[in-house]
C-alpha cells in the first residue's frame, strides 16, 4: 500500500523533466551561466545536454555574478570557451588580473566587456592577439598603460573593432588610435586632478601618444566626464579631431559634463560643421554650449530617440519651437532628460522666477508630440502647477502610457489646494519637534490608509498619476533643493537647503500612492518634508513585490528619524530587494534595524550616509552573518575613526574568504580624508549606489549591453 501511495503521489505531481525542451531552456536562461555549466549540467543527462545549448552559452554574463572566482572562470572557459560569442565581465573588480588570460580560450568572441577589470597593457595585447573575430570591446585605461606594448597582432584585432567603450583613469588615448574602423565610441573620463601624493595632474597626453584617432566611420560619440579640470582638458583632445572633419554618418553626439565646461573655438567649429553636414538622432551637450546660443535652431534631426538638456536654461518656448518643431509629431523620441532645466516648461526665461507656475500648454504640447516616451526626467527644478482644472502636471503626464521610468521634483506632485494650506497633522502622529522620544516597539503610524486623518488620498492628482502608470519600473521623487551630504570629489556637505514651500505638504499619503505600481523595481525618495510616520512605506513593501532598489534620503524632520518603525516593517516584506541606500541625519543603525533588514534575503549592497549617525558593531556583524548575499557594505556615519576601522577589519576578516567580491568601507562622514577613501571604491558601486544622483534618462537606452 505504501508503494502504491508513493507511486500515486508521483503521478499526481509535476516532474520538471517532463517539460518540453523549449520550456526548460527558458527556465534555465534565468540561471547564472557558471551554475549551469559547473553544477546543473552534472545532475542528469538531459540537463547536461540542455545546459550546453547554444542559446545558453552564446552570451555569458558575469558582471553581477558576485560568487564567481578565478577558478570558476578558468573552468568555465575550459568547458565552453569556444561556444562563447559575447562575454560580459564588467565590474568584476575582485578577480585577479591573471584571470583575463583564460579569455584567450574564447576564440570566437565578438563582444567583450572588461570594464572595471584589472588589465595591463601586456595582458591586453596577449589576449586581443588571439581574438580575431572581436568587433566590440570595453576596457579601462589605468596609470601605467603603454600603447607601445601592444603587438602587431593585437593592433590588427583592434583595427577591426567597430564598438569601443573606454574608461580613462589617466590622460591617454588608450587604444582609440588603433581602432581604425570605429562606428561607436563611448568614453568615460574618471581622471582625478590630484595624485595620491597631492601633486596636480596635467591633461597633456603621455609621450608617444600623438597618434590621431580615426573617426571617419563614427556613428555614435558619447563622453561622460567626472568633475575635474583634467577631464575637460583630455576630452578636448579627443574632440579636436572631430572639429577638423565631422563624420558624415554621425547620428548621435552626446557629452555629459558636470559644472562649467566652456565652449572653445574648436568646439564651436565642430558644432557648426554638425549643423551643416549631419542629421542627429540623439543629442546631449554641456549647458554652456547651448545657453544663449542659436545652436538648436540650426541642428537638423532625423528620427530622434534621445534628448538631454540637463541643467540648461532652455525655455519651454525654445524647446517647442526648435526641438519639437512647433509641436509636430515626434513619436520616435523615447527618452528625454530635462533635469535641472528650470525654465523648460515656461514660454520664456528672461523675466521668470524659477518658482513661478509652469505653462501647462507647453507640457501638453510635449506630451502630445512625444506620446511614446518611456523615460522622462523633470527633476532638480520647481515645476509648480496653476490652479486651473485639468492642467496639473500630474494630470498631463498621466497620458504617457508607455512610461517605464520617471523622475519628478517633490513640489510638482502636490495638489495646488493642499500646497497653500497648512500641512495636515493628527494627534496620534509623531510631532515635527524635538519632543519626547517614541517608545520603540509601539507602532506610531496608522495600520491602514483609512486611519489617516483628513486625508483624501485617492482624489489627489498624484494618486491618479500613479494609477495610470501601471507599468512604471523606476520612480524618483527628489526635492528640487536636495543635495547629498556626500558629493563626488569634495568634503561632505554639512548644511542642506530647506525644501520648496510647495513641497511642505508632500508626505505619507503621496508615498502610499506609489504602492499602486505593481511592477516597480527601483524607487528613490529624497527630501519629502511632511513624512510624519512613514506609513506609506509599509504599503510599498506589501504591494511592490518586484522592488529591487530602494533609496531614501532626508525624509521628514531632520532631527529625528520619524519613519524608522515603518521602514523596519517595510523591509520585512522586501524579499527581492538587492540595493538599499539610506541617507538621513541621526540614523541609528542598531540591532532592531539590522534584524528587520535581515528579512531581505536577496540584499547584495547596503549604503548608509548619516551625519551624527550611530551604529552597533555587533548588530552589523550579525547581519553580515545572516545575509549571505551581501557583498557591499558602505557606512559613512558619525562614529569615531577607531570604531569604523575596527568594524571594517572585522567584517573583512570574517567574510572575505567566503565572498570574493566583498567590498567594505566604514568611515566617518565628516573626516577630512573621506575623498581619499572614496577614490578606492570600485566604480560599479560608486556610480550605481554610493553616490546619490538622478539616473532616469541619464544616458540613452541600450547605449551598451
Amino acid at each position: 500500500e505504501a508503494v502504491n501511495e508513493e507511486a500515486e503521489e508521483e503521478s499526481n505531481g509535476v516532474n520538471l523533466m517532463e517539460f518540453s525542451d523549449e520550456i526548460l531552456l527558458h527556465i534555465l536562461s534565468y540561471v547564472p551561466c557558471t551554475d549551469l555549466v559547473l553544477n546543473v549540467r552534472r545532475t542528469c543527462r538531459k540537463l547536461a545536454t540542455l545546459c550546453l545549448d547554444k542559446s545558453l552559452t552564446h552570451t555569458v554574463l558575469l558582471q553581477k555574478d558576485y560568487k564567481v572566482n578565478k577558478d570558476k572562470v578558468k573552468q568555465l572557459m575550459r568547458d565552453i570557451g569556444k561556444e562563447i560569442y559575447q562575454l560580459n565581465m564588467a565590474g568584476c573588480y575582485w578577480l585577479p588580473s591573471s584571470t583575463i588570460d583564460h579569455v584567450t580560450r574564447c576564440k570566437n568572441l565578438v563582444k567583450l566587456n572588461l570594464s572595471g577589470c584589472h588589465v595591463t597593457s601586456l595582458r591586453l595585447s596577449k589576449m586581443l592577439s588571439t581574438l580575431q573575430h572581436l568587433r566590440s570591446l570595453a576596457i579601462d585605461v589605468n596609470p601605467g598603460f603603454d600603447a607601445s606594448q601592444l603587438s602587431s597582432e593585437c593592433k590588427a584585432t583592434l583595427s577591426r573593432v567597430s564598438e569601443l567603450k573606454q574608461t580613462l583613469y589617466t590622460p591617454s588615448y588608450g587604444v582609440v588610435p588603433c581602432c581604425t574602423s570605429l562606428e561607436k565610441l563611448l568614453l568615460y573620463f574618471e581622471i582625478l586632478d590630484r595624485s595620491r601624493e597631492g601633486f596636480m595632474l596635467s591633461g597633456q597626453l603621455m609621450v608617444g601618444e600623438s597618434n590621431v584617432p580615426h573617426y571617419q566611420n563614427l556613428r555614435i560619440f558619447y563622453a561622460r566626464l567626472a568633475p575635474g579640470y583634467v577631464n575637460q582638458e583630455v576630452v578636448r583632445l579627443y574632440l579636436a579631431v572631430l572639429s577638423d572633419r565631422t563624420p558624415e554618418n554621425l547620428h548621435a553626439f552626446l557629452i555629459s559634463a558636470p559644472g562649467s565646461f566652456a565652449e572653445t573655438g574648436a568646439t564651436k567649429n565642430l558644432l557648426d560643421s554638425m549643423a551643416r553636414n549631419v542629421r542627429l538622432d540623439a543629442l546631449q551637450l554641456p549647458k554652456a554650449w547651448i545657453n544663449g546660443s542659436g545652436l538648436l535652431q540650426h541642428l537638423k534631426f532625423n528620427n530622434p530617440f534621445y534628448f538631454s538638456f540637463s541643467r540648461c536654461t532652455l525655455s519651454g518656448g525654445h524647446l517647442i519651437q526648435r526641438v519639437i518643431n512647433g509641436g509636430k509629431d515626434l513619436k520616435s523620441l523615447t527618452s528625454l532628460n530635462l533635469s535641472g532645466c528650470v525654465h523648460c516648461l515656461a514660454p520664456e526665461s528672461l523675466f521668470r522666477k524659477a518658482e513661478d507656475d509652469i505653462d501647462s500648454s507647453i507640457l501638453e504640447s510635449l506630451v502630445v508630440s512625444c506620446c511614446n516616451l518611456r523615460h522622462l526626467n523633470l527633476s532638480a527644478a520647481h515645476h509648480h502647477s496653476s490652479d486651473s482644472i485639468g492642467n496639473h502636471l500630474c494630470q498631463l503626464l498621466s497620458r504617457l502610457k508607455h512610461l517605464l521610468s520617471l523622475a519628478l521634483p517633490v513640489c510638482s506632485i502636490t495638489d495646488v489646494a493642499a500646497s497653500v494650506e497648512k500641512p495636515p497633522t493628527a494627534p496620534n502622529l509623531v510631532p515635527q519637534t524635538f519632543g519626547r522620544k517614541v517608545r520603540i516597539g509601539i507602532q506610531t503610524y496608522p495600520r491602514n490608509l483609512g486611519d489617516q486623518a483628513n486625508q483624501k488620498i485617492e482624489s489627489s492628482v498624484f494618486w491618479a498619476l500613479m494609477g495610470s502608470l501601471r507599468f512604471l519600473e523606476t520612480l524618483e521623487i527628489i526635492g528640487s533643493s536636495f543635495s547629498s551630504a556626500m558629493p563626488r570629489n569634495e568634503p561632505a556637505i554639512r548644511n542642506s537647503l530647506p525644501p520648496c514651500v510647495r513641497a511642505q505638504s508632500v508626505g505619507d499619503s503621496e508615498v502610499a500612492a506609489i504602492s499602486q505600481l505593481t511592477y516597480l523595481q527601483s524607487l528613490t525618495l529624497a527630501q519629502l518634508p511632511n513624512i510624519l510616520t512613514g506609513s506609506g512605506l509599509v504599503n510599498i513593501g506589501l504591494q511592490c513585490q518586484h522592488l529591487r532598489t530602494l533609496s531614501l534620503a532626508n525624509l521628514g524632520m531632520m532631527g529625528k528619524v520619524v519613519y524608522m518603525s515603518a521602514l523596519m516593517d517595510m523591509l520585512k516584506h522586501c524579499r527581492c530587494l538587492r540595493d538599499l541606500r539610506l541617507e538621513q541625519p541621526y540614523f541609528c543603525a542598531g540591532a532592531q534595524f539590522f534584524q528587520a533588514l535581515s528579512h531581505c534575503s536577496s540584499l547584495q549592497r547596503l549604503c548608509i550616509v548619516s551625519r551624527s549617525g550611530t551604529l552597533q558593531s555587533d548588530a552589523v556583524m550579525s547581519f553580515m552573518a545572516s545575509c549571505l548575499e551581501v557583498i557591499m557594505c558602505h557606512m559613512f556615519m558619525g562614529e569615531s575613526l577607531t570604531v569604523c576601522k575596527n568594524l571594517q577589519q572585522s567584517i573583512v576578516r570574517s567574510f572575505q574568504a567566503e565572498r570574493p567580491a566583498l567590498n567594505v568601507v566604514i568611515f566617518p562622514l565628516l573626516h577630512e580624508d573621506l575623498t581619499e577613501v572614496i577614490r578606492d571604491v570600485p566604480m560599479r558601486h560608486l556610480d550605481e549606489i554610493t553616490l546619490f544622483k538622478s539616473r532616469v534618462a541619464e544616458e540613452p537606452p541600450n547605449l551598451w549591453w
